[in-house]
């Protein structure tokens, strides 16, 4: 480990201040996914939120612990609790690191899908069905749309009930819509389909998409300390708003106690109407909600990323990740109360909510501001999507260097510039991420990234939970510079089952009854990654300083004091997981 920008490692430039804000961009990812959690659990929301988020908090815990062990490692939390499955099995430690990196990996991809639309919306809008320009062009068109139309009868057809002349203004006002939208909205250079996942499109979303990653990946080329200098004023810029806006609601009385009161599921996902009681089907949308919930909720973990650029690991560490929680709980509980509060199912269930793409104009109505607030919360809802991104190139590309590190992931990703960034790592994310892109430029393909990418990062939760007892048991010897409270690390590994039962039940709520499954082969991808590695390339052994952490050396992994808990566990989960598939089941 270096003070030294140019000495090819990571370097110590961070205080706990520096990775909180680093981790700063944890809050807007609420707004990746609040609204499709309101379409799938109706009136539930924003209670899944707020359990969700408790869970997150109750579980950093037993990070902050084990991360305090390693102060001369990087990576976050997957790292951490990796090496306390070494004894048990080679292949169950790279198993967790790999399942975290594309579990946050896709935040990238995903928040530049949303940060495009933004973009197009505002210089290429789509124009309202009521606008001047609509109705201008229907009256210069009328003559196209009679009875006798072969769309006005199809449309007729389907709306049965629906009178002559609203049929006609109907499809007048469609054809007008898409008469007068810019080309680029709908411009596609060419799709390929995927077998087993979709199709990759590559479309203006993906064009503008591969610009904003280009954008940051510049500004954390410069190492983290001038990440986290970016980071703090974004954070500043972006986080005040959106509290205000979890805030003004409140204390304005602009939040209607039906839309937060009568908490029962939905008949359907996204039917917006509510079930007469809680049925089976109710049950899996409301695990389904806190299955894609945990996503975002948990993600301040990664503020232990950065123990080997901290400058004081051992006090700073746990400082990091629980003032993290602290901010996370504010915003995590606030805004899909207020969201909720006011808007109602039918607002939350706007298109536009959904996609995330009309987020920024909601947060401007809610403080009831005309349409300069309104285009000032659209502009920070983009820096907001900066803010999360940073944040997750900037942990993930650090899984990835850690991982090679300690011999678990190819060589090549070792390297760092002379600003002491992580740069081929970051690459590799960059490139995995432009793929991931064109698979999630249109809204089917948005959510299955993340119910795959959630796969992994629950595996990486259930793993690293465990992870806590572990090395109480075979490293109790093994100074802890903060130690949980006992009853945590327990009530966290129970918390470790739980989200057993969210994975089981809940991926194939998010319309894809192969999510699980998709995931769980991309996480075996880590077999033959890692037996290239350690067989390959290290000819069966780990790297130098890998286990140095533990008092471990090569050859001697020490004795495995937990005995047949660890095996017994994962066969319990698999269990779990499997028999939740099984019995958890969508509406009729």
């Amino acid at each position: 480990m270096s003070n030294n920008a140019n000495s090819g490692e990571l370097v110590r430039a961070l205080d706990w201040k520096g990775a909180f804000w680093v981790a700063a961009g944890v809050p807007p990812l609420v707004l990746f996914s609040i609204g499709g959690i309101a379409g799938t659990t109706g009136k539930l929301a924003f209670l899944v939120w707020i359990i969700s988020m408790v869970m997150g908090f109750l579980q950093s815990f037993t990070y902050a612990e084990i991360a305090g062990m390693f102060g001369n490692k990087s990576g976050g939390a997957s790292i951490y609790g990796a090496t306390a499955w070494l004894r048990y099995s080679k292949f169950i430690a790279p198993l967790s690191v790999w399942c975290n990196w594309f579990a946050w990996s896709p935040v990238l991809s995903l928040g530049c899908a949303i940060a495009a639309g933004y973009i197009l919306n505002a210089l290429f809008p789509i124009p309202a069905g009521d606008s001047q320009m609509v109705i201008d062009w229907m009256t210069a068109n009328a003559s196209q749309f009679t009875a006798q139309t072969q769309s006005v009868i199809d449309y007729m057809a389907a709306n049965a009930g629906i009178a002559e002349a609203d049929a006609i203004k109907a499809v007048a006002t469609q054809a007008g819509v898409e008469a007068l939208t810019p080309a680029i909205r709908t411009w596609e250079a060419f799709s390929i389909p995927v077998p087993g996942l979709g199709s990759l499109h590559f479309n203006s979303t993906f064009v503008i998409g591969v610009i904003l990653m280009l954008i940051i990946f510049a500004i954390q080329h410069r190492g983290i300390a001038s990440t986290a200098a970016a980071q703090k004023w974004l954070a500043i810029i972006v986080l005040v708003p959106l509290l205000l806006v979890g805030l003004v609601p409140i204390f304005t009385g602009a939040i209607d106690s039906a839309n937060v009161t009568g908490l029962v599921p939905p008949t359907a996902a996204y039917s917006g109407v509510d079930a007469a009681g809680w049925t089976l089907g109710g049950w899996t949308l409301f695990l389904g909600g806190l299955y894609i919930a945990a996503w975002s909720t948990y993600g301040f973990e990664t503020a232990v990323c950065y123990t080997r650029e901290l400058k004081n690991p051992k006090t700073d560490t746990f400082k990091a990740i629980f003032f993290s929680g602290l901010l996370c709980c504010v915003f995590f509980f606030l805004i899909p109360f207020s969201f909720q509060g006011v808007l109602g199912l039918e607002g939350m269930l706007a298109p536009g909510i959904v996609d995330g793409t009309g987020v920024g104009e909601a947060l401007g109505n809610m403080v009831g501001g005309g349409k300069v607030i309104t285009q000032i919360f659209v502009i920070l809802m983009i820096l907001a999507l900066f803010l999360a991104i940073m944040t997750a190139m900037a942990g993930s590309s650090r899984t990835l260097y850690q991982g090679s590190k300690d011999g678990w992931l190819p060589r090549y990703l070792t390297h760092v510039n002379e600003h002491g960034a992580p740069t081929r790592a970051m690459w590799t994310d960059l490139a995995f991420n432009v793929f991931l892109l064109a698979l999630a430029s249109d809204l089917a393909g948005y959510f299955f990234v993340l119910a795959i990418s959630n796969v992994g990062y629950i595996i990486f939760n259930f793993l690293n939970l465990n992870a806590g007892w572990i090395h109480r048991v075979d490293s109790g010897h093994v100074a802890r510079p903060w130690k949980a409270p006992t009853f945590l690390i327990g009530v966290n590994t129970v918390l470790a089952f739980v989200n057993a039962l969210f994975l089981g039940a809940g991926a194939k709520v998010w319309g894809y009854n192969t999510a699980l499954w998709a995931g769980l082969i991309f996480a075996a991808l880590i077999i033959p990654v890692f037996y290239f590695r350690h067989y390959i390339q290290d000819g069966g052994k780990f790297p130098k300083g890998a286990l140095e952490d533990l008092g471990l050396k090569e050859g001697d992994m020490g004795e495995r004091k937990a005995g047949m808990w660890p095996y017994l566990t994962l066969i319990a989960g698999a269990v779990l997981v499997l028999w939740a598939n099984w019995f958890f089941v969508l509406p009729a």
